[in-house]
């Protein structure tokens, strides 16, 4: 229990923070080299990948022993210089299995992009609704409790009302 919220921490220090401030420091220099930042861009790619693999394989693999260490270990292997394991894994995975479905996963990203839009419209367009019915649930609620309006004016704005409501939702 102790170890793996050690190694847990460990991938947070090592496997996020000491990268990300590398990499904030090849980005301010003032002449910038072009392998260096190709590398932390390449490490950045593989590191988003892992995450999203992470994600789904906690669910199912988390109880194998030393998982938590050997998550540390990947990470280690990535930036650690004399390994070179990002140049490793981006050029042999990662690179060729891209380029080879590039236009599968673009036409998919766009599908998810469309879908996601469609969605978006039409919980909107639901929120909306249901706010313009709401307020004017709660304006009918309150002329019917008001004491001090007239019985007459009180239907005036109970008319008033669905006329907003009518006028909101007409479609023209």
């Amino acid at each position: 229990m102790l170890a793996d919220v050690i190694s847990r921490v460990l991938v947070m220090v090592l496997g996020y923070a000491y990268p990300a401030f590398q990499c904030f420091k090849t980005v301010e220099k003032n002449k910038v080299e072009i392998e260096e930042l190709r590398f932390w861009c390449q490490y950045w790619i593989i590191v988003a990948l892992l995450a999203v693999v992470e994600r789904i394989s906690d669910i199912f693999i988390s109880w194998v022993p030393m998982y938590a260490e050997i998550k540390l270990a990947i990470f280690l292997y990535m930036w650690y210089p004399k390994t070179k394991g990002t140049g490793f894994v981006y050029e042999t995975l990662l690179r060729p299995f891209v380029a080879k479905h590039e236009t599968d996963i673009e036409r998919s990203l766009q599908e998810l992009r469309t879908r996601s839009w469609d969605l978006a419209i039409y919980y909107y367009h639901n929120c909306t609704e249901l706010g313009q019915t709401k307020f004017f649930q709660v304006i009918d609620y309150l002329t019917s409790q008001s004491g001090r309006i007239k019985k007459g004016s009180s239907e005036k704005l109970s008319k008033l009302s669905y006329w907003f409501y009518i006028k909101m939702h007409r479609r023209d």
